[in-house]
């Protein structure tokens, strides 16, 4: 996916950001979260497992050690306490998440409810990240080759601009340095993202740069990469299904604009595939497949299947069903000369990045498919989050991007959404109510989630 930076507004005038210290002034209670381990086949034989959810470590309040002063304000570090990364490290804490009342995110049974805007007492926060657990302290890792993913969603309330995304990371169990997987710590993905406060437990303030139109967010000398399986990105108007390889798959810690990604001025210089092998239905030329009122309708509630053709470490396709109404929809066949097939595989992908003419294939150069088998393998932990995009607008979803490509030509049209779409600041005034919910999570061997026609 093109950007991971979400906006977030002040706790008591603070920007919140991960720490190696815990501090005590909120408690942290993660909210609980059911979900499905299957067997057998038809989704006849799942059991409920207990989970919990826990927020993003960058989203965290940090201050000084027994002090109520901010180690980060606004998209700056704190110049004393924060005057190196060593420093800034030992002299902030990290606070506990006031889940509802401060970010707007809530869980009923097997539900979770992430709101867009959430003004509470002291602060406006805007979009969230979130990870589910298996225990306070550890991440739910899934293996997904030889296995389906399934979920119910609801993007009803999310317009042109916003992304619901469902994702998963090689993450490490434990949250990659302290004070871990409880406080959210350990982000990384294919973008090999810059904006994270801490990586691998250590403070990035050194050779910050605030961001021009984010007021919140800026990028550090560091960046954070792993492989990335985007289950699903989406809003009402359009969807992607985009495997993301990287080498190597676990975390590996980049530096400045060798980073590559969203976050550097050179895209490609990473270790990581930013751009991914996608399966959009609109951009393949089926723009009646996917919307309000189209064969899936998003002003309603549907299930979203996927499964993970292979064994062990060796994935050979990536297939995606919906189940509305009690009707099982398959991925539609693609429209785009060249392109055949409704599932992904890795010759599927040569043929779509041969088809829209792209002069880079960053998605091979990584290792394609088979190594996106391997980071599955060891083991990913599931994301679930609602943001806005300040670098494209999200427009690389939704509409037509670049936007100096005519819509006719290959692979540019994303979805309908006008091009002068999805700017963060009309978003985040017009649109505050906007929101997704994700609920009925089941995860078990292909066939076993649902009943396949």
């Amino acid at each position: 996916m093109f950007s991971r930076a979400l906006l977030l507004g002040s706790l008591l005038s603070a920007s919140l950001v991960a720490g190696q210290g815990v501090g005590s002034y909120q408690t942290e209670t993660h909210p609980k979260l059911t979900w499905s381990q299957c067997s057998g086949t038809g989704g006849t034989s799942c059991k409920s497992v207990s989970g919990e959810v826990v927020i993003d470590a960058n989203w965290r309040w940090l201050h000084v050690k027994g002090d109520y002063k901010n180690c980060y304000d606004g998209n700056k570090w704190d110049s004393t306490n924060c005057a190196d990364n060593s420093k800034c490290a030992s002299n902030c804490v990290v606070e506990g998440a006031d889940y509802s009342a401060t970010y707007g995110i809530t869980t009923s049974s097997n539900a979770l409810t992430l709101k867009f805007v959430t003004k509470g007492s002291y602060s406006t926060n805007i979009g969230s990240r979130t990870y589910l657990m298996k225990d306070s302290s550890s991440y739910q890792m899934f293996n997904l080759v030889g296995n389906e993913f399934t979920f119910d969603v609801d993007v009803s309330k999310l317009p042109c601009g916003l992304n619901g995304a469902l994702y998963f990371v090689v993450m490490d169990a434990k949250g990659q340095g302290t004070p871990g997987a409880k406080y959210g710590t350990g982000y990384c993905d294919g973008q090999c993202p810059r904006d994270l406060k801490f990586i691998n437990g250590k403070a990035n303030a050194e050779g910050w740069k605030p961001s021009s139109n984010d007021q919140n967010a800026g990028v550090g000398a560091k960046g954070s990469c792993c492989a990335e399986m985007d289950v699903w990105e989406a809003n009402s108007v359009s969807t992607a299904l985009t495997p993301h390889s990287c080498s190597p798959v676990t975390f590996s810690e980049c530096q400045g604009e060798n980073c590559g990604g969203t976050y550097s001025e050179t895209r490609y210089a990473g270790p990581c595939d930013p751009n991914g092998c996608d399966f959009n239905p609109y951009r393949l030329g089926v723009t009646d497949f996917y919307g309000k009122g189209k064969t899936v309708d998003t002003s309603k509630k549907f299930t979203v299947v996927t499964q993970f053709i292979g064994s062990g470490s060796n994935l050979s396709e990536i297939k995606r069903y919906y189940v509305q109404d009690g009707k099982v929809i398959e991925n539609p066949q693609p429209k785009t000369a060249g392109i055949t097939g409704n599932s992904i595989t890795q010759d599927w992908c040569d043929a779509e990045n041969k088809a829209n003419k792209e002069d880079v294939y960053p998605f091979k150069d990584h290792g394609g498919l088979a190594n996106m088998g391997q980071g599955m393998a060891k083991g990913m932990v599931l994301v679930m989050s609602l943001w806005d995009d300040h670098y494209a607008n999200m427009l690389w979803l939704d509409s037509t991007y670049p936007t100096d490509k005519d819509a006719s030509f290959p692979g540019a049209a994303r979805g309908d959404c006008a091009t002068s779409s999805g700017v963060p600041a009309d978003l985040e005034s017009k649109e505050a109510s906007s929101q997704v919910i994700y609920s009925n999570i089941k995860f078990g061997p292909v066939g076993s989630t649902f009943k396949q026609p």
